[in-house]
């Protein structure tokens, strides 16, 4: 494929897989670490309701809206989650489970039953995203990524992407020793003097911010397989934090670059008339790394080992 034609057809849908991938990947690693990981898969479900309902009132489909929309939903699910707790007495995962499915069926019935034919805002859109369309009109090949008036036409989820991976990098390196420290042992970084609950608090909410970003470019499959896949099979590969989040970021660009490609060319090298959806693809190879590093992954069989900072 040429540059005229990679450029505005497959640059951009690349690139915002793979910022996407690496948003959720990097709190991922200290959700495993805190065993908090199906975390990012409640926020992937809780906010479907809340962008539904922020579209219902403010008939668009905007980014601080969105946010809002996504935030309320996530106070309400904490709020149920611990009425059901007290109230059945029964565990927390199961009041987690109990609400978070409940509130991303009503999202889902929610889009089924409201009027969203003049945006793209549909439960197929929900799970699967955009990916394929967040082509580049306005670009010619690679020269246009030096031109002003190409650049203007850059659809804006790039941006917003790469705002929110810049912004998950700052938080994570600004707290990396507090997040270490209190994803290994919380009572040690207590004596410390760490607010771990505020941390902790912190780090679901960058989580959210992340998912959310990506919710709308593409869709609930791949955050909730980033938040997972490659931290965890990053976990297997070394017992170094650092190194840890090294792989993780690695493993998330291989699996939205390898699942982009294979979803648009796998088909039609086996012979199939059709491409398949690239976020299913991409979280399909994302578990398949997933799988070889829980084969033949260097530490495999370490999981209950301490990691070093």
């Amino acid at each position: 494929m040429s540059g005229a034609e990679f450029v505005p057809l497959s640059l951009t849908p690349l690139l915002i897989g793979s910022f996407a991938a690496m948003a959720c990947a990097l709190p991922g690693n200290f959700l495993v670490l805190r065993r908090q990981a199906l975390i990012g898969d409640a926020i992937s479900h809780v906010v479907l309701p809340g962008i539904v309902v922020a579209f219902l009132l403010t008939g668009m489909v905007a980014t601080w809206p969105m946010m809002l929309g996504a935030g309320g939903a996530a106070l309400i699910a904490v709020l149920l989650i611990e009425a059901v707790r007290r109230i059945g007495r029964i565990e927390p995962g199961a009041a987690m489970g109990v609400v978070f499915t409940t509130m991303f069926a009503g999202g889902v019935l929610l889009l089924e039953l409201s009027d969203t034919s003049s945006v793209h805002l549909d439960v197929e859109h929900a799970l699967y995203g955009n990916l394929e369309s967040l082509i580049w009109l306005d670009a010619f090949g690679w020269h246009s990524l030096f031109e002003a008036e190409a650049l203007r036409g850059v659809p804006p989820e790039l941006w917003r992407m790469a705002a929110v991976l810049v912004a998950v990098i700052g938080f994570i390196a600004l707290f990396w020793r507090a997040l270490a420290i209190s994803s290994f042992d919380e009572g040690f970084a207590r004596t410390l003097g760490l607010r771990t609950g505020a941390l902790g608090g912190a780090l679901v909410a960058v989580s959210a911010i992340a998912a959310v970003a990506a919710f709308d470019a593409v869709g609930s499959i791949i955050v909730i397989a980033m938040f997972i896949c490659p931290p965890a099979a990053a976990r297997m590969m070394t017992n170094q934090l650092g190194r840890q989040v090294a792989w993780s970021m690695v493993f998330a660009v291989t699996s939205a670059v390898l699942g982009y490609v294979f979803a648009g060319y796998g088909p039609l090298w086996l012979g199939f008339d059709n491409s398949v959806s690239a976020a299913g693809m991409i979280a399909v190879v994302s578990g398949i790394i997933l799988a070889l590093a829980a084969l033949f992954g260097p530490h495999r069989a370490r999981r209950g080992a301490p990691l070093a900072g």
